[in-house]
């Protein structure tokens, strides 16, 4: 398509995420997406010549505005008010797709393409904090963000599995790590400093 993509690209996007979201990869039908897009199935296959391109399409677009969320999350900011920034953004990005937990849990893993964009998706959300870290002289950066993501990561698995987490619930949680990165664990328990 030249790389000019149009409405209905990005109605097929829409439409895919939806479809993947609720029902997962595997249960999902290029009719049925073409359906919810409101083309032919014929139109699909112009734009993405098989169901993994198109669910690497999907990702990649949900991926590249959650960096881009996340740089504006960093830019200009002290260390602990941008942590904190981020830490919403990351839980409050699951909260959102709360519905659509079939993206993260039903996907096709065996797709070389989709598991190469994850590897530089990860390594480029890795870096933005690392760099981060590094600019505010903090040791080991890299280990620091893959600890301070890693954390993330855990706690939005509480939001996608638990039916009770609120918004409510989100908001503490990501206050609750930000400052617990930032401080460790003594300087929320009122246990003194050694």
């Amino acid at each position: 398509m030249g790389g000019i993509h149009g409405d209905k690209y990005e109605a097929i996007l829409d439409a895919a995420y939806t479809v993947f979201g609720t029902k997962g990869f595997y249960e999902s039908k290029i009719s049925e997406i073409a359906e919810q897009a409101g083309v032919a199935k014929g139109t699909v296959y112009l734009y993405f010549k098989s169901k993994e391109q198109l669910f690497t399409a999907v990702t990649r677009r949900d991926c590249e505005q959650y960096l881009a969320e996340m740089q504006g999350a960093l830019a200009n900011r002290a260390l602990e008010e941008g942590l904190l920034r981020m830490a919403n953004l990351h839980l409050h990005y699951y909260y959102k797709r709360k519905q659509h937990t079939k993206l993260f849990f039903m996907t096709p893993n065996s797709d070389p393409d989709l598991m190469e964009f994850m590897r530089g998706f990860i390594q480029d959300y890795t870096d933005m904090v690392k760099n981060k870290l590094a600019l505010e002289g903090v040791r080991q950066p890299e280990l620091h963000a893959k600890a301070f993501i890693g954390m993330m990561e855990r706690l939005k698995m509480d939001i996608l599995l638990d039916k009770d987490f609120r918004e409510y619930d989100v908001d503490q949680t990501a206050e609750f790590a930000a400052n617990l990165f930032m401080h460790g664990c003594k300087a929320g328990s009122g246990i003194r400093r050694l």
